[in-house]
């Protein structure tokens, strides 16, 4: 079953138990799927990767969000963007620990022969790609950066 059509049950569910914050969250994972698909050079139906690719972008900017709203003492915001964050991050898959992500970069860094942090472009463009949805682009950027300069 793809992510749209998940979406769909799901909206469902949230109008007949009128969940309006929850509906609130769904319908804009569902535009940004609808966007996907139609935006110049797509193909229509969107692949797994490129799913997870959408939901982690839509939980990052709930969280940024969220830590601006706190950050201007706007706590009424920065729980409707959590509470969005918590419902976004059910549909992704479980995040790999800062451990996780060291022990795959070491795997990467072996197979594309990287030895230097001047080879950081081939690492991340194979990291990013595999660890799509599951791990933070700014963590893998910074592993890779310590592992690169120690090795």
């Amino acid at each position: 079953m793809s992510l749209k059509e998940t979406m769909d049950g799901d909206i469902k569910q949230a109008m007949l138990a009128k969940k309006k914050g929850e509906l609130l969250a769904l319908r804009s994972i569902k535009s940004m799927i609808l966007l996907a698909e139609t935006e110049k050079g797509a193909v229509g139906v969107l692949t797994k990767e490129t799913e997870m690719r959408l939901l982690a972008k839509a939980a990052k900017q709930r969280k940024e969000s969220a830590e601006l709203f706190s950050k201007e003492g706007r706590q009424d915001l920065a729980d409707k963007e959590n509470a969005e964050h918590e419902i976004i991050a059910r549909y992704l898959p479980k995040s790999l620990t800062e451990g996780e992500v060291e022990k795959e970069l070491v795997e990467i860094i072996a197979s594309v022969g990287a030895s230097s942090p001047t080879d950081i472009g081939k690492v991340m463009g194979v990291a990013t790609k595999k660890m799509a949805g599951i791990a933070d682009g700014s963590l893998i950027a910074s592993l890779a950066k310590k592992l690169l300069t120690s090795s």
